[in-house]
């Protein structure tokens, strides 16, 4: 798979160890907590390497997309949680929608809100 161009990066540090982190990550975006692959819509799975990265790919009309979930042990019991986002935009289309998405910052708070939930659930 073709690398996607880097969009941004989002990362919490959790009280949890990387087990309980990884269940919250799958708590807060699988629909079934055992099996990674219930992810959103819009996404599928993409790889699962517990408890250490979650990767989601999609795609449609005006972009291709990833997030991908990276879990690294901070020692004492804490875990840092990264969220990276990667996508293309082609076309006429695509520059809008990328706009639209990127540009008013949308992107920005959904993945703030979703770390807030992963941290809140762990």
């Amino acid at each position: 798979m073709e690398r996607l161009p880097y969009i941004d990066e989002h990362s919490t540090v959790i009280d949890a160890n990387r087990e309980r982190a990884w269940k919250a990550v799958l708590r807060v975006l699988c629909k079934d907590l055992d099996d990674p692959a219930t992810v959103p819509g819009g996404f599928v799975l993409a790889a699962a390497e517990e408890p250490t990265r979650l990767a989601l790919h999609g795609r449609h009309w005006f972009s291709e997309y990833e997030l991908i979930f990276l879990l690294d042990d901070q020692g004492s019991g804490r875990t840092l949680v990264r969220a990276q986002s990667s996508a293309k935009f082609p076309g006429p289309h695509g520059k809008i929608y990328r706009a639209l998405v990127v540009g008013t910052g949308g992107h920005r708070l959904v993945m703030r809100r979703m770390m807030r939930q992963i941290a809140a659930a762990a």
